[in-house]
C-alpha cells in the first residue's frame, strides 16, 4: 500500500472537516432525511431524493478522508534537515529565467496543494522537477504553456 505525504497543517485540516462532517452535516442531514419522510409518498418526494442523495456525498466523504488519514504518511517539515535540497514540505524560493520574477512555494500533499497559498502539490510537475535538485540549481519545467526555467534561489524547512 502506498503512504501517501501529507504536512501536519494538511493531515488537521482533513481531521477537522471529518470531525464537522461526522458531528454536524451527517446528524443534519439525518433530521431532512426524517422531516422529508413525513411529507408523505417518499417516490415523489424531491426534498426526500435531494437529502438522500446529499447523504451518499457526505457518507463518500466521511470514507475518503479515512482512508486518506489511515494511509497517510504525517511530515512536520519544521523538522526536517536543511540540507539546501528540496524535499516535501520545504519553501522553495524560485527565480523565473524569463523575466526575473521571484516566486515563494511549499511542496504540500495533494489535498493541501492551493497555489494562491503558495502550496503545489507534490505530483504537480513544478514540484517533481524541483524535488532533488539544490540551491542554485536551474530546473527545466513543461507547463501547459511550454517549457520554463527556474533557478532555486532559497530552499528553507516549511
Amino acid at each position: 500500500m502506498t503512504r501517501t505525504p501529507m504536512t501536519l497543517r494538511g493531515a488537521a485540516a482533513l481531521r477537522e472537516e471529518l470531525k464537522r462532517l461526522k458531528s454536524e452535516a451527517r446528524p443534519a442531514i439525518i433530521r431532512a432525511i426524517a422531516d422529508a419522510r413525513g411529507h408523505g409518498d417518499l417516490s415523489e418526494n424531491a426534498e426526500y431524493h435531494a437529502a438522500r442523495e446529499q447523504q451518499g456525498f457526505i457518507e463518500g466523504r466521511i470514507k475518503e478522508i479515512e482512508h486518506k488519514l489511515a494511509n497517510a504518511q504525517v511530515i512536520d517539515p519544521t523538522k526536517l534537515p536543511l540540507s539546501g535540497k528540496v524535499v516535501f514540505g520545504a519553501l522553495v524560493e524560485l527565480e523565473d529565467q524569463a523575466d526575473g520574477a521571484r516566486l515563494v512555494y511549499q511542496i504540500a500533499g495533494e489535498d493541501e496543494a492551493d497555489i494562491r497559498s503558495g502550496r503545489i502539490s507534490i505530483t504537480s510537475p513544478i514540484a517533481r522537477a524541483l524535488v532533488g535538485k539544490a540551491e542554485g540549481e536551474v530546473v527545466e519545467v513543461a507547463a501547459p504553456g511550454g517549457t520554463r526555467s527556474y533557478e532555486i534561489v532559497a530552499v528553507r524547512s516549511g
